[in-house]
């Protein structure tokens, strides 16, 4: 198989899966509503190759030619949708791991901030000497 063949099965691949489908789930009816999951999907992926000769001593020359390629996906859910004969409406799906990093990292930013602006009064206090 070439790079080129490799590619173009990659990028088939990924076309064939990345449908509307892969985003919206199948609706399950329950109690007379139906919920639609939602999620987002992103991905990447790449390949590549090369081929060469260099000389190896003998007069000779040797050849050589390598590939590969990689990629991932990751899908996490956002919402889901719940549709009744009276209303539809979007429920979000809290990602509790991201809301509390968003926290400590808040906190972390917070507390490096008010050292920095202590070292800085006590550097004014000692009239610039601190340096």
């Amino acid at each position: 198989m070439t790079i080129q063949d490799m590619i173009n099965t990659i990028s088939d691949r990924i076309v064939g899966a990345t449908t509307v489908d892969t985003a919206f789930g199948e609706p399950r009816v329950m109690n007379n509503r139906a919920i639609i999951p939602i999620a987002l999907v992103a991905g990447g992926c790449g390949a590549g190759g090369g081929e060469g000769k260099r000389p190896n001593g003998e007069g000779t020359q040797e050849e050589g030619s390598g590939g590969g390629g990689g990629g991932g996906f990751a899908v996490r859910p956002l919402a889901v949708l719940e549709v009744t004969d009276q209303q539809t409406r979007v429920i979000p799906i809290l990602d509790v791991t991201r809301i509390v990093l968003a926290a400590f990292g808040l906190i972390g930013g917070c507390m490096w901030m008010h050292n920095r602006m202590k070292s800085r009064e006590k550097c004014h206090s000692m009239r610039g000497k601190c340096h």
